[in-house]
């Protein structure tokens, strides 16, 4: 099942897609269908009790290692993101003023399910509830080692598009076989599969899970295959994944 979670007639509401609309949980309008066009998107994470743990891998596609002269990494190399960085298909993206290049990462979002500690990776799929579509866009101008991310690169306001749906994991039993795709204004500009990935989803739950726990809602986001471009202001970008959705992203400037 694909799930939303959108914001419509001044209230917050859950909703799942059915015959190509969106038809909305809340008990007073429950069964209601709506378009598209008819709502705001939102990221469709449910709200957490506790703050959420966003955690993101670079370098995790080899294609794109070399794509930027590395080779890919012996162990994942992952970072931190705030949870004020998400925002919902369709949505805004800043590029700040004088930024020379800004570009998308089409990344596959993996939504833990329930506690997890210490799992062994045989187990790890029990652990997924879902997963989405996640844009990570990067400010490669504040890039001071792709092994040592700055916080400006990355982790900004606006700057981690995520949706517009969160698929069931059972309705996705091979995560790592899924077709990635990326466009620009319309043009093709990335294309790729998860099962390009250095460490696949089992793999990256055992190693977070061996020295932190994860909770219900965290996310991981994956990395990202090569053929990044720069995205000025004005740009459209889709990020589509096979069996999850297309997520769209408008940028524009710091004025805006």
């Amino acid at each position: 099942m694909k799930h939303a979670r959108i914001a419509w007639a001044g209230a917050v509401h859950d909703a799942v897609e059915s015959d190509g609309r969106l038809e909305l949980l809340t008990p007073a309008f429950r069964g209601r269908r709506l378009s598209a066009d008819e709502v705001v998107w939102l990221p469709p994470l449910a709200p957490t009790p506790r703050a959420r743990t966003v955690l993101a891998l670079g370098l995790n596609y080899a294609d794109h290692a070399r794509e930027l002269a590395f080779r890919p990494p012996a162990e994942p190399l992952a970072f931190a993101k705030g949870a004020a960085s998400l925002i919902g298909h369709r949505a805004f993206t800043v590029r700040p003023d004088g930024v020379q290049n800004m570009h998308y990462e089409c990344e596959l979002a993996v939504v833990i399910g329930r506690e997890a500690r210490k799992v062994r990776k045989g187990d790890a799929h029990d652990f997924v509830a879902g997963y989405t579509v996640a844009n990570d866009f990067a400010i490669r101008d504040h890039l001071e080692n792709w092994y040592r991310p700055n916080l400006r690169v990355k982790n900004r306001d606006t700057c981690t598009p995520i949706g517009p749906w969160r698929v069931d994991a059972a309705d996705l039993p091979d995560p790592m076989n899924l077709r990635l795709t990326t466009t620009v204004d319309g043009r093709l500009t990335q294309h790729g599969t998860t099962a390009g990935m250095v460490f696949d989803v089992p793999t990256l739950i055992e190693y977070f899970s061996s020295f932190m726990t994860l909770h219900p809602g965290d996310l991981i986001l994956t990395g990202t295959p090569e053929g990044v471009v720069d995205c000025p202001v004005g740009s459209v970008v889709v990020c589509e994944i096979e069996g999850i959705g297309a997520l769209q992203t408008t940028m524009v400037g710091a004025a805006a």
